[in-house]
């Protein structure tokens, strides 16, 4: 029984264990889950991703409840198969699905999943960052999937749909970005749900001043929701990779306020001249690990990224080296285990 203190950190802390238990059939208790956080212990979503869990391995579980603070998860064998998984309301189900994808790929046989709840929210991937950003790297390293979203979910009403297909992987491959490549296309994708069209095209006429991107360029869009709801998503697809920036709007910001969020990531992104954006980098370790290694260039390490490594590293006997280039420029190197 492998111990991880959760009190420095959320529920990544608690996912990513999930996450290596299944793959490694290794039991796991994690203690003080969400311990420093005003509402302590597991919410509705982090709750699903542990019945997810064990639904999926047929494993045994104690402190399955809203608010527990201590989770003995003991898994079993994971069975490829056709899951449903319901966060409620609008929490995440692109957390659910990255708690689970990893063990199912490596289950030998094909499954498929149908997510409900929230798709574009504030603290997590949005669908768009995960089917953009995240599952083309991932298919680099030997995970394919293919996803479809059929009802998008906003904070709080959520409501949003989308469906999994995971195949069977065929073997690892190691990932190496140590550079973005030539730039193919960049775009600003403005998405509102029941609120006037005037909201994505302020967003996208503060993108195109700031910016200077042209018209053809940026995309609004209007789509059906359970309630109302905005997102803006700016999207660099490189040769190598593509790093998608959103913020999510809400009540209190306007939709200058939105766009100028986004506009500042953006920049920084680009100032620090690496190809892997801070949010997508902490997710990247969990499959490197469980692979065969690599390595690839980021910008400073975020408290995300290191709290991977540790929960990684207590698992396995990994190296990871994370070394500065310079004051923007990090580069992570994770071993293949199998030499």
């Amino acid at each position: 029984m492998i111990e991880i203190d959760g009190l420095k950190g959320g529920g990544q802390i608690f996912r990513t264990a999930l996450t290596m238990s299944l793959c490694l059939n290794q039991p796991v208790r994690i203690l003080n889950i969400r311990g420093a956080r005003t509402k302590p212990g597991l919410l509705r979503q982090h709750l699903t991703c542990l019945r997810a869990a064990q639904k999926i391995s047929n494993g045994k579980v104690t402190g399955d409840e809203l608010g527990s603070q201590t989770v003995s998860f003991y898994p079993g064998k994971v069975l490829p198969g056709h899951y449903e998984f319901a966060t409620g309301s609008a929490g995440s189900t692109t957390l659910v699905l990255q708690t689970v994808l990893i063990p199912l790929a490596l289950a030998k046989g094909e499954s498929q999943l149908t997510l409900s709840g929230g798709t574009h929210n504030g603290m997590a991937p949005s669908f768009d960052f995960i089917d953009q950003s995240f599952l083309p790297l991932l298919a680099k390293m030997g995970i394919e999937t293919d996803v479809e979203l059929s009802a998008w979910g906003f904070y709080p009403a959520g409501g949003g749909q989308w469906h999994v297909r995971i195949k069977p992987s065929l073997g690892w491959q190691p990932l190496v970005l140590n550079s973005t490549g030539a730039l193919k296309r960049k775009q600003a994708v403005a998405t509102s749900a029941r609120l006037p069209s005037h909201v994505t095209e302020r967003e996208l006429h503060a993108v195109a001043k700031k910016c200077l991107w042209q018209r053809d360029e940026l995309v609004g869009l209007q789509v059906p929701s359970s309630g109302p709801g905005n997102i803006l998503s700016l999207r660099l697809e490189y040769e190598h990779l593509t790093e998608v920036i959103e913020v999510v709007g809400d009540r209190s910001l306007s939709a200058e306020r939105v766009a100028g969020r986004a506009i500042v990531e953006l920049n920084k992104y680009l100032k620090a001249q690496v190809p892997v954006g801070e949010h997508l980098a902490d997710q990247l370790i969990v499959p490197m690990a469980l692979g065969v290694g690599g390595s690839f260039r980021t910008s400073a390490p975020s408290k995300h990224l290191l709290t991977n490594i540790d929960v990684v590293k207590q698992f396995l006997p990994v190296s990871v080296q994370v070394n500065p280039l310079g004051e923007h420029d990090w580069l992570v190197e994770i071993s293949d285990r199998s030499n």
